[in-house]
């Protein structure tokens, strides 16, 4: 509605704002098939408090014969179409680390966790067109 807005053409601008949710989701469940095959198990998807949102929680059992307890896994999922530019999980900057650690310690307050480890991880996913998914999974990324 011209002078006020203009319509916004998809193959100028890009991604719309719902297929780059659409991606979102699509990266949020691959990466949540991913782990649950390196046997994590989904404790929450999409988890959101006051203090923000997470978009996995997993259980890791494997670190039970190493640190002698089960560690709770805060994990964040970047999705890109493209790495060209950058790498998706460089989004996870500064002020995303802190919003996320202030999620955790939101979900760790509210439940009974005192015997787990916590630890943040990261997957990053660029899903091209007419190419399969590549995962990279980042433990302990911060």
């Amino acid at each position: 509605m011209w002078p006020f807005r203009r319509k916004a053409d998809p193959g100028k601008s890009g991604q719309t704002q719902a297929s780059s949710a659409t991606l979102g989701a699509r990266g949020e469940k691959l990466a949540g098939k991913f782990l649950k095959r390196l046997g994590y198990k989904m404790l929450a998807q999409n988890y959101r408090c006051g203090a923000g949102e997470i978009d996995l929680i997993m259980l890791d059992k494997s670190t039970r014969r190493t640190s002698g307890a089960e560690t709770i896994v805060f994990v964040e999922v970047k999705t890109r179409s493209s790495d060209r530019y950058t790498d998706p999980e460089s989004a996870v900057n500064a002020d995303k680390r802190r919003r996320l650690e202030k999620a955790a310690r939101y979900y760790l307050a509210a439940g009974d966790t005192g015997g787990f480890n916590a630890r943040f991880d990261i997957v990053s996913i660029v899903i091209r067109p007419g190419a399969r998914p590549e995962v990279r999974h980042i433990p302990d990324a911060f």
